[in-house]
């Protein structure tokens, strides 16, 4: 997809929170589409993230246990039954991050931590705008000082290599948290949750969403001044 175009569309979206855009989706007829269940949350509060959906699936292990002595040999097998997560489809994954991209994997509800705190701050130098994962994350204390944008289900000590879970596939149509999340759809998220705007009608859902939050501020500042309280950048 053109960057130049996605970065055009995020800005449509720009100081959006997820609740206008889940009224902007309402607006255009899709009260059925687009949140990501309430179970997925973010690791770090106070963050507010947009971005541009770039979605992968990994699927369960399908290999033996080693039955090994812990060691070399052990290590050995890891290495082994991780191949497909250290594959050139999954270098080029990860290689092919831009700026503005959403990374949505989908994990098959395994629990493993496939972002830690390495990862999401070596992507992060790529300007990686957020994580949504259906499975879960770790390095936890790590990335919540570092205020990194993940939503996320568990939280695990477990990484991907040898244990549960083997890169699939990318940039292909994936289910996270009950909502259908197609390569280069709006992804909208904060402190409300997660939802996903299909990019067919993302300027549109963009335009109600932006009518509903202007409309907020003009209320909510006529509390503030009634209220003598200082007004902040949510009114202004």
């Amino acid at each position: 997809m053109d960057q130049a175009e996605n970065l055009e569309l995020l800005k449509v979206f720009e100081g959006l929170r997820a609740a206008d855009v889940r009224d902007g989706m309402d607006s255009e007829g899709y009260y059925h589409y687009g949140s990501v269940n309430p179970k997925f949350r973010p690791m770090a509060g106070g963050i507010r993230t947009i971005g541009i959906a770039k979605t992968a699936r990994f699927l369960p292990y399908a290999g033996t246990d080693p039955n090994s002595a812990p060691g070399e040999e052990c290590d050995g097998w890891i290495k082994e039954s991780s191949a497909s997560a250290e594959s050139g489809a999954a270098d080029a994954f990860w290689s092919d991050i831009r700026p503005g991209d959403f990374v949505c994997l989908d994990l098959a509800d395994t629990d493993c931590g496939v972002i830690d705190s390495a990862d999401s701050l070596r992507l992060r130098t790529k300007d990686c705008a957020g994580y949504l994962v259906n499975g879960g994350a770790r390095d936890i204390d790590e990335m919540i000082s570092q205020k990194i944008p993940v939503w996320a289900k568990p939280v695990s000590q477990r990484g991907v290599s040898g244990f549960k879970a083997s890169f699939y596939e990318a940039d292909i149509p994936v289910a996270i948290g009950g909502a259908a999340i197609y390569p280069g759809d709006v992804v909208v998220a904060d402190g409300d949750g997660v939802v996903v705007v299909p990019r067919g009608i993302a300027r549109e859902v963009g335009e109600w969403a932006r009518g509903v939050i202007v409309h907020d501020k003009v209320d909510r500042k006529s509390h503030y001044v009634k209220l003598g309280m200082e007004l902040d950048d949510t009114v202004l």
